[in-house]
């Protein structure tokens, strides 16, 4: 069972580009960059050349001395058994930071072999970039890869399906017929999340206890991580934070507490295990917003923040939310107060390339739970995961910066009434195009 992820097209684009540089692949451990790329190479390049640094411990030293381009792509050839050649052969650097030699390289490929297609990929590329020092900006492209969309997995396990959603042309609802399959897809990939080989091993299997295994091995992947690249001093500091995070979304306003993390603690006591995990590609961290204008950036509060996991399966496996309570209840997760299926909202905008992304309060007596920028739009987002979707934060918002649209993510049918778009949360990746085709006619009955 195959997931084709939508970033293929990106790197055709890359591929094809004229100011074509070295592209570094971004993305959490598990999220697929390694089959990505050697689809990438499958499909559209006459053979691939794969390197993993991580398991060819001594590929480092082809890039040590004088880095000669011309001298490394000969010797790369000869332990791979294949003529590297320029537009036809993919060159795959996977894991490479394990090599700050090699990362190093790719300047030069830039500067005097661009015609060489080179990628490299890495679980902890983020940490490694922000931790050298010297890395030449400008000389390489980048690509961030996310976990599986649920449109990715809808396309995988209902293509049908997935092709009318993707055809849906005015904001009316949708038929019964289609919302409930659509409901029940909703609920596998909220219950397991993005990751891959999660989501193929249940597509497969339909073995709850296998697909369950598989994804406590990658929660176990991402702490044995924390000890074995982290700094020493915040490996302890690391594993609190990172525990800490379910029981932070858990509570009322889900508002990060440096003192829930431990008695006392305060931002400078754990920023830099806050860091590492942001750049590990692990944690979303969400602003609060204290004006909707643009540029969002200049008004953002970054005392004030919200952290969200890269993926809800593992939110819900860290937080002991049974796989029932998520495919079979039906107030969808009233347990976990709508938390991880705001956490599902999210990733699905992350994904999308929304960036950034805050939340806005006012006082005690508002709250909305996203505000996101679109060209030149600054909209509210709620999140409501069930059927009642009564709001007196979208009210208040509404009431005092008048938004242009005003969007609903929710368990309801597709509506656009009065400059509120509901959209339901199986559609949340249509929303670009709800929006780009939003005309007063749409909320005509």
């Amino acid at each position: 069972m195959r997931i084709e992820r939508k970033k293929m097209d990106e790197l055709i684009a890359w591929k094809n580009s004229s100011r074509r540089k070295p592209l570094i692949v971004r993305g959490v451990r598990q999220c697929g960059k390694t089959w990505l790329l050697k689809e990438f190479g499958r499909l559209h390049f006459k053979e691939t050349a794969y390197f993993n640094f991580e398991r060819q411990r001594d590929l480092s030293s082809l890039f040590t001395g004088t880095i000669d381009p011309e001298r490394i792509i000969m010797e790369l050839g000869v332990l791979s058994g294949k003529t590297l050649k320029p537009q036809l052969t993919l060159i795959i650097f996977d894991e490479i930071q394990n090599s700050p030699e090699a990362l190093n390289s790719l300047k030069y490929f830039c500067e005097e072999r661009r015609e060489y297609a080179i990628v490299a990929a890495g679980s902890l590329l983020g940490v490694t970039l922000s931790a050298q020092t010297g890395f030449p900006v400008g000389k390489v492209n980048f690509m961030e890869l996310t976990p599986c969309t649920f449109s990715e997995y809808l396309a995988a396990a209902d293509p049908a399906l997935a092709g009318y959603c993707n055809q849906i042309a005015v904001l009316s609802p949708l038929s019964d017929a289609f919302t409930r399959r659509l409901e029940k897809h909703l609920r596998d990939y909220l219950a397991w999340g993005g990751m891959p080989e999660v989501l193929t091993t249940f597509m497969e299997t339909a073995d709850i206890a296998e697909t369950e295994a598989v994804q406590q091995e990658i929660l176990q992947s991402y702490e044995l991580d924390f000890s074995k690249h982290a700094p020493d001093r915040d490996i302890p500091k690391l594993f609190l934070l990172w525990n800490s995070i379910p029981a932070q979304l858990a509570r009322e306003n889900a508002k990060f507490m440096y003192g829930e993390v431990k008695s006392g603690a305060r931002a400078k006591d754990l920023e830099d295990a806050l860091r590492w995990l942001l750049e590990a590609g692990l944690i979303h961290r969400i602003n609060r917003l204290e004006q909707p204008a643009i540029p969002v950036t200049a008004y953002e509060d970054r005392r004030n923040f919200k952290i969200y996991l890269a993926d809800t399966g593992i939110l819900r496996k860290m937080a002991q939310v049974p796989v029932s309570a998520v495919l079979l209840n039906k107030d969808i997760f009233g347990e976990f107060k709508g938390r991880l299926v705001e956490n599902y909202v999210q990733q699905q905008l992350a994904a999308m390339g929304v960036n950034p992304i805050h939340y806005w309060t006012s006082g005690n007596t508002a709250e909305v739970d996203f505000v996101i920028q679109l060209d030149e739009m600054v909209l509210p987002v709620e999140v409501k995961s069930g059927l009642n979707v009564r709001s007196h934060s979208m009210q208040v918002y509404r009431g005092k910066y008048n938004p242009e649209v005003a969007i609903r993510f929710s368990m309801q049918n597709l509506k656009y009434d009065n400059g509120l778009l509901n959209i339901p949360l199986y559609l949340i990746d249509q929303l670009p195009r709800f929006l780009n085709g939003l005309i007063p006619e749409s909320s005509a009955p």
